[in-house]
């Protein structure tokens, strides 16, 4: 065999090595979308996320972050579904906020469609009113009195937002979660 010949064999053999780390990569990715960062109920959260105007990738990320995907989800607290809402807040959203379905109860909270349009409402208000998807994840977790609070207090800004500043550890972890997430998403998809 010619060095000519051994030479581009060797390049063969590097391209196609090099085609078989793409494509391992290119699954690897796949795998990790489908199983860590998966997009169920898609087409709900297209629909409300849209007429809420709050992009879908921070929708999925809360989803993941709250429940798993787990639409019959609910916690130690009593938080239901995909996007586990209080009742309370459910109550306050039917009654404050411009929500499609307000002929509902809380027990209805459970369906995925309605839980998604309440839990896009409320992200939608959050970021209305914090221009912030990290201050609006850290009103879904704790509420806006306890984040305006932070913000009139001094111990949380708004025009220079750092998640360590929070002084509840549970939500400034929940809002580092979502929002790791949220990255993922964007990233991912």
């Amino acid at each position: 065999m010619s060095d000519k010949q051994k030479k581009r064999r060797s390049l063969l053999s590097v391209a196609l090595f090099l085609v078989a780390v793409a494509v391992f990569l290119v699954g690897l990715v796949f795998v990790i979308r489908q199983l860590a960062f998966p997009k169920a109920y898609e087409s709900i959260v297209q629909e409300y996320s849209s007429y809420y105007e709050i992009d879908e990738n921070f929708i999925f990320a809360v989803i993941n972050t709250e429940s798993g995907f787990d639409e019959n989800a609910v916690s130690d607290v009593g938080a239901s579904g995909l996007m586990q809402i209080m009742e309370d807040a459910f109550l306050w959203t039917k009654k404050h906020l411009d929500a499609v379905h307000t002929d509902i109860s809380y027990e209805d909270i459970m369906s995925p469609e309605y839980n998604v349009e309440y839990g896009c409402c409320m992200l939608s208000y959050y970021y209305e009113k914090y221009d912030s998807y990290e201050l609006s994840a850290a009103a879904y977790h704790a509420g806006t009195n306890q984040v305006d609070k932070w913000i009139a207090e001094g111990v949380i800004s708004i025009d220079d937002f750092d998640c360590d500043d929070i002084p509840s550890d549970a939500t400034s972890h929940y809002v580092k979660k979502v929002m790791r997430a949220y990255k993922a998403y964007e990233y991912l998809y």
